[in-house]
């Protein structure tokens, strides 16, 4: 993977404890099965969720649970719900917003810590459409140019 600048210790996915995983991973297949068996309203389900966001400070909805296996492991949903749901950083760089999306580009290991982080660190309201699906003029771009314009990005004042 190409690397253009490195990255301050607190724009780096934090490490995890491995028995904390441990024990989100089996809360995480709890709640799956309370969820599968009662069905997302069910009183139960709701209660676990809740109790799983409340411990984990991420607001997972009942539909997560029941469907993560379909699009990720068990071990990358425990990871995510262990980490910071919005790990804002004070003072990022525009040469770091750039070296974030060239990760997320890549497709590194901890893009989902990436997106979040970018999501979190500047004004536009979905950064990730600017990678993902970036409009004709930015097609192509370079990370600088897709930071600029997330971080050019103003709210319209109604």
């Amino acid at each position: 993977m190409r690397r253009g600048t490195e990255l301050r210790p607190e724009l780096l996915p934090p490490p995890v404890d491995e028995e904390l995983l441990a024990e989100l991973g089996q809360e995480i297949e709890r709640v799956a099965e309370l969820v599968a068996r009662g069905g997302p309203a069910d009183a139960a389900a709701e209660e676990a969720v809740a109790a799983f966001n409340a411990r984990t400070g991420h607001a997972y909805p009942a539909a997560d649970f029941a469907s993560y296996a379909g699009w990720r492991s068990l071990a990358d949903f425990a990871r995510e719900a262990a980490r910071a749901h919005r790990p804002h950083v004070e003072g990022i760089t525009r040469s770091e917003l750039a070296e974030i999306i060239r990760r997320i580009q890549a497709a590194d290991p901890e893009t989902d810590h990436y997106l979040r982080l970018l999501d979190a660190c500047v004004p536009h309201p979905n950064p990730s459409d600017l990678i993902f699906h970036p409009p004709p003029e930015l097609r192509d771009a370079p990370p600088e140019a897709l930071a600029d314009a997330a971080l050019a990005h103003r709210a319209i004042a109604l």
